[in-house]
């Protein structure tokens, strides 16, 4: 299968809305069932709820125009990228959707930048995905009882490694 291909997601258009939040819904149930917690806010995100959110989207399209998986980020007061929720369609899961849709933020967007993002301590793909492409990993915080999240940056070039963040969320 040919590489999907990235583009600006407008979550005003019903038919995208509708297939970002079935990707949403489908990826954090998997994540769920990775981290042993199903309290994850966006999997019981409304549509209406999801649209609200005051982010910015990308999404990877295969060459059919089916939506593989997304990114969604908001700036942060400081000046650095947090990214909110990066999914992957099941029917995607191992074909490098996320990790294209990394590459996209951090060389084409945001190259120099500062990002961070949070998963499930417990989600090994995610973690391994945010390591291998050069993300320090932080503290890890409970946000809710039963749920261990793991924080990750990529400082901004020319800034140390070691300089922690506060997380975004995923």
């Amino acid at each position: 299968m040919p590489s999907p291909h990235i583009r600006p997601l407008d979550l005003g258009d019903d038919a995208t809305a509708a297939a970002v939040h079935r990707i949403g819904r489908a990826a954090y149930a998997v994540e769920a069932e990775l981290i042993g917690f199903d309290g994850i806010p966006a999997l019981r995100e409304s549509l209406a709820e999801m649209r609200a959110q005051d982010l910015h989207w990308v999404g990877a399209v295969s060459e059919g125009g089916e939506p593989a998986g997304f990114l969604a980020w908001e700036e942060a007061p400081d000046g650095a990228i947090d990214i909110d929720r990066l999914c992957v369609a099941p029917a995607f899961f191992r074909r490098g959707v996320a990790s294209l849709l990394l590459r996209h933020v951090l060389g084409e967007l945001f190259p120099g930048r500062s990002v961070r993002v949070a998963t499930g301590a417990a989600n090994t793909p995610a973690v391994r995905l945010y390591e291998a492409l050069g993300f320090a990993r932080g503290a890890d915080f409970s946000p809710a009882p039963g749920l261990v999240m793991a924080s990750f940056s990529r400082p901004r070039a020319g800034r140390p490694p070691g300089r922690r963040t506060r997380p975004g969320t995923s």
